[in-house]
Formats: C-alpha cells, sequence, structure tokens
C-alpha cells in the first residue's frame, strides 16, 4: 500500500471515530440526563476531546488531521501536494458520513436521519471563526514549536474546552459538520445551517494562516526532510 493510500485510511478510520464519538456521546448524554442540557454538554464535551487525544496518539504517525482546513493548511504550506491534500479530505468526508452512520445504528437509530436542528446567526457564526482560528493555531504552533508530541493533548483540550466558550459549540471541522447532517440527534446540524458554518471554519483557517506566519515564520522540519512524510493532527 502506498504511503497516500495509507494516509488516506487513517484520515477515514480517524474522521469516523471522531464523528461517531461525538454523535453517540450526544445520543447517550440525552439518554442519561434527558432534562439537563448544561450536563448533557459536558458528557459530550469530554467524550470529544478524550477521543481526539486517543486518535491523534494512535494515528499521527501516519496522519491525523481528521480535518479539511488543517488538511488545505498543510497544503499551503507545502506539507502535502494538491493531489494527496484532495484526496485525504475525500477521506475525511467520507470518514465522517460513516462515523454518523455508524453512531445512528449503535443507539438503534434510522441510518441516516436529517438533522432538523437550526444552528445560525451572526453569534454563531463568528463562534465558528473563533473555534477554527485557534485550533488551527494550537496544531502549527505546537508543531512549529517542536512540540509536535504535545498536539494530541493541546487539540483535545481546545476542543473541549471550545464547547464551552464558543457560541458554537467549536465544531472548526467541516468534515464534522458535513456529517452531522446525518443525525437527528443532540449533535445534529441542519443541512440549512451547513454551508455558512462551513465557510466560516474555511475564514477562520486563512487567519489562522495568516497570524499562525507572523509568530512562527519558520518551520523547525530539516531542510532535507520530504514534505509529505510529515504528518500531524
Amino acid at each position: 500500500m502506498t504511503l497516500l493510500a495509507r494516509k488516506a485510511v487513517a484520515e477515514l478510520v480517524g474522521t469516523a471515530f471522531l464523528v461517531a464519538a461525538v454523535i453517540g456521546s450526544g445520543v447517550m448524554a440525552t439518554r442519561l440526563s434527558p432534562d439537563d442540557v448544561g450536563l448533557q454538554l459536558l458528557q459530550n464535551s469530554i467524550a470529544t476531546g478524550a477521543v481526539l487525544v486517543a486518535l491523534i496518539l494512535a494515528l499521527q504517525p501516519v496522519s491525523a488531521a481528521f480535518n479539511p482546513v488543517v488538511t488545505l493548511i498543510e497544503r499551503v504550506l507545502g506539507l502535502l501536494t494538491t493531489r494527496a491534500a484532495l484526496v485525504l479530505v475525500a477521506a475525511q468526508l467520507v470518514g465522517g458520513v460513516l462515523g454518523a452512520v455508524v453512531a445512528n445504528l449503535m443507539f438503534e437509530l434510522d441510518a441516516v436521519s436529517f438533522a432538523t436542528t437550526e444552528r445560525g446567526g451572526t453569534g454563531q457564526w463568528l463562534g465558528e471563526v473563533v473555534a477554527t482560528l485557534g485550533l488551527v493555531l494550537v496544531i502549527f504552533g505546537s508543531v512549529r514549536a517542536g512540540r509536535v508530541d504535545s498536539v494530541a493533548f493541546a487539540v483535545g483540550g481546545y476542543i473541549a474546552a471550545g464547547y464551552w466558550f464558543t457560541s458554537s459549540t467549536s465544531v472548526a471541522n467541516p468534515a464534522v459538520t458535513v456529517a452531522r447532517l446525518f443525525s437527528d440527534t443532540f449533535a445534529g446540524i441542519s443541512p440549512a445551517s451547513v454551508p455558512m458554518f462551513v465557510l466560516m471554519q474555511l475564514l477562520g483557517g486563512v487567519l489562522a494562516l495568516g497570524l499562525l506566519l507572523v509568530l512562527h515564520p519558520s518551520d523547525p522540519r530539516p531542510t532535507d526532510a520530504p514534505a509529505e512524510e510529515v504528518s500531524h493532527g
């Protein structure tokens, strides 16, 4: 199997598990704490942050972005070829949908049920810009500071916190956003809400890239290290 194929499998599997954890823990939370939305969010955020740490630690040696924004920025920074970036983004999107279907089936729901939860408005859109900007800075800032081993914990902690300090509960991921429209559960996002969420996530990524180049203008990678062999969360 080629390196790109291995990366694609890692991105598909990792994104599938991430989405399954987001949706599955949301369903479990509503069943265990049906009358306490705050507790539901706490349970959902802890599960999501924890699974991110585990998945990145396990898959980082191959590829552990699980997020099209991160992959596109890797392309801009020269860490991936255009072909590789497109393949990995496709794998993330497919993995996300697969994770949503599996989560639905685990809890004996319809395999696919389109979400009806509307998420929008300037506050939540701004929340997604902030959430994605912060996530990208955490990831690439850690890498450019030479702290690759800390990425898993930094990302897991940031996303768990982002559930609480952003108005949008910090989705910060186009693949996860698209996947969540296929589950009419606690974590669902209605199809009509998806385009603006994705647009705001891309905007947050662009802003983060600009700030990253100001704060960390140099790349600590050895100059003779092939860019396509560098992978991170």
